[in-house]
C-alpha cells in the first residue's frame, strides 16, 4: 500500500509551466505602449510650443507693429488736416519737424513688422507696405517744397491724404487678417489639448486594463499554484502517516518477536544453564552472557515499542521510562503532571511517546545539559507535553535536523502544533498541544 501511494505521487503529472515568459512578454508589450504614446505625446508638445513660439507669440508681436504703424497713420492723418485748415495761424512747413519724426518712426516700425511678418504672407503684400510708404515719403518731401502754399494744399488733398488712406487700408487688412491666424490657432492649440488629454484617458484606461488583466492572471496563477500545494501537503501528510504507522508495525511486530520468542528462549536456555550450574561451575559465565543478551533483548524490545504503553498507557509509560533514561545517560529528569489524568487514544500515546524519546535523545546527544524537565498538562480540550533542558538550545543555522522534522510530523498526525523554543535557562524547549477528541475530553 505504501509502494502504490509513492507511485502514485510520482506518477501524477506535473504541470511545470511558469508565468515568467508571459510576464516577461507582457512586460515588453506594455513598455512598447508606454515608448510609444510617449513618443507621441512629446511630438504632440512639440507641436503645441512650435505652433506658440512661431505662430501666436510671432503674431501678437506683428499685431502690436501693425497698431503701431496704424496709430503712426492716424497721427499723420490729423496732421495732415490741420495742415488744409486755412484758419491755422502757421505757415506748411511748420509741420515738416512734425511729420520727419512721425516718418522716421513708421521707417523703423515697418522695418520691425517686415521681420516678425506672418509666413503665409506673400512677397506682394510684404513690398506692398515698404513701396507704399516710401511713394508717400517721397510725396510729403516734395509738398514741402512747393511754393505757393495753396498749391501744396492741393497736392496734399489730392496726393498725400488718398495714400495715407490707402496705407491705413492695408494695415487694417493686415491686422484682420492676423487677427483669423490668431484665431486659427488658438483652433489648433485647443485640438491639440484636446488630443493629448484624450490619449492620456486612453493610456490611463489602457494601464487600468493591462493591471486587471495581470493581476486576475497572477490570482488565478497562485490560486492553482496554492491548490497543487495543499493537495502534494495532504498527499505527503498521508504518506507520512503511512510511514509512520508501518514503522509503529514493524516495530510492534519486531517487539513481539524479541519480547516472546527469542525472549522464551534466552530464559530457557538459562534455566536449563541454571541447573547444569547444580553438577558444574563451568557454566557460570555461560549463564551470566545469556542473562546479560536477555536484558539487552527485553531493553532493545522496550525501545523499539514499550508494551506497557499498550497494557497501562501513557502516563504509566513515562513513569518506567524517566526512570530507565536517567539511569542510563545520567541526566535528572524532574518529572511534573499537572490537570485532571485522561485515558488517551492509542495512536495519540505512540506519538507523544516518540516524541517525548526523541527530544530526550537530543538532551543526551547535543544540549550537554545535566537535567532536564518533562511536564504533562490536562487541560479540558488539550493535553501539552514540555520537555525542557539546561544546555546549548536549538542552532541557528535554520536547518532542522530529522529528529525535528519527524517530531513535526507527528504533531501534524495528531492534528496538533509543536514549537521549538527557548527555555527560561536557555536551553531548548520543545512544546506539543494535542487537541482531545469529544470522548477523550469528557473520560
Amino acid at each position: 500500500m505504501l509502494r502504490r501511494a509513492a507511485d502514485n505521487l510520482q506518477n501524477r503529472p506535473v504541470n511545470r509551466s511558469s508565468p515568467t515568459l508571459r510576464l516577461l512578454a507582457g512586460l515588453a508589450v506594455t513598455l512598447a505602449a508606454v515608448g510609444v504614446y510617449s513618443g507621441y505625446t512629446i511630438l504632440q508638445l512639440r507641436s503645441l510650443r512650435e505652433l506658440q513660439s512661431q505662430t501666436i507669440d510671432r503674431n501678437r508681436t506683428d499685431t502690436l507693429l501693425l497698431l503701431r504703424i496704424q496709430n503712426s497713420l492716424n497721427s499723420l492723418g490729423l496732421a495732415m488736416r490741420d495742415m488744409l485748415d486755412t484758419q491755422e495761424p502757421y505757415p506748411l512747413i511748420a509741420w515738416q519737424p512734425q511729420f520727419r519724426r512721425i516718418c522716421t518712426d513708421l521707417e523703423d516700425a515697418l522695418a520691425r513688422e517686415e521681420k516678425f511678418s506672418l509666413a503665409d504672407r506673400t512677397p506682394g503684400q510684404r513690398r506692398y507696405l515698404a513701396d507704399s510708404f516710401r511713394q508717400f515719403r517721397e510725396a510729403v518731401d516734395r509738398v514741402f517744397t512747393i511754393s505757393p502754399e495753396a498749391e501744396a494744399r492741393a497736392q496734399i488733398r489730392l496726393s498725400l491724404q488718398a495714400r495715407q488712406a490707402a496705407l491705413s487700408t492695408a494695415v487694417a487688412r493686415l491686422l484682420v487678417q492676423n487677427n483669423e491666424s490668431e484665431q486659427e490657432a488658438a483652433a489648433r492649440t485647443s485640438q491639440l489639448y484636446q488630443g493629448v488629454e484624450r490619449n492620456v484617458y486612453i493610456f490611463l484606461t489602457a494601464m487600468l486594463v493591462v493591471i486587471v488583466l495581470t493581476s486576475l492572471y497572477l490570482v488565478n496563477y497562485n490560486r492553482r499554484l496554492f491548490d497543487r500545494v495543499a493537495v502534494l501537503s495532504e498527499r505527503r501528510s498521508e504518506l507520512a502517516r503511512q510511514l509512520i504507522t508501518m514503522q509503529e508495525n514493524t516495530f510492534r511486530s519486531i517487539s513481539r518477536e524479541l519480547h516472546d520468542d527469542f525472549g522464551q528462549i534466552l530464559t530457557a536456555i538459562g534455566a536449563m544453564l541454571k541447573r547444569a550450574d547444580r553438577k558444574t561451575g563451568d557454566l557460570l559465565e555461560v549463564r551470566e552472557i545469556v542473562q546479560t543478551t536477555l536484558e539487552k533483548v527485553r531493553s532493545l524490545s522496550h525501545a523499539l515499542h514499550p508494551v506497557v504503553l499498550d497494557e497501562i498507557g501513557f502516563e504509566s509509560a513515562l513513569d518506567v521510562y524517566l526512570p530507565g533514561f536517567e539511569k542510563q545517560t545520567g541526566i535528572a529528569i524532574r518529572y511534573e503532571k499537572t490537570g485532571p489524568c485522561r485515558e488517551l487514544d492509542k495512536e495519540v500515546s505512540i506519538h507523544l511517546y516518540r516524541v517525548m524519546q526523541e527530544a530526550l535523545n537530543n538532551v543526551a546527544r547535543h544540549s550537554g545539559s545535566k537535567c532536564a524537565a518533562v511536564r504533562l498538562h490536562f487541560s479540558p480540550n488539550a493535553v501539552s507535553l514540555e520537555i525542557e533542558d539546561e544546555g546549548t538550545g536549538f542552532s541557528n543555522n535554520g536547518k532542522q535536523g530529522l529528529g525535528l522534522v519527524s517530531m513535526r510530523e507527528r504533531a501534524e498526525l495528531m492534528n496538533g502544533t509543536i514549537k521549538y523554543l527557548q527555555g527560561d535557562a536557555g536551553g531548548a524547549l520543545v512544546r506539543v498541544t494535542v487537541p482531545l477528541a469529544a470522548e477523550e475530553a469528557h473520560a
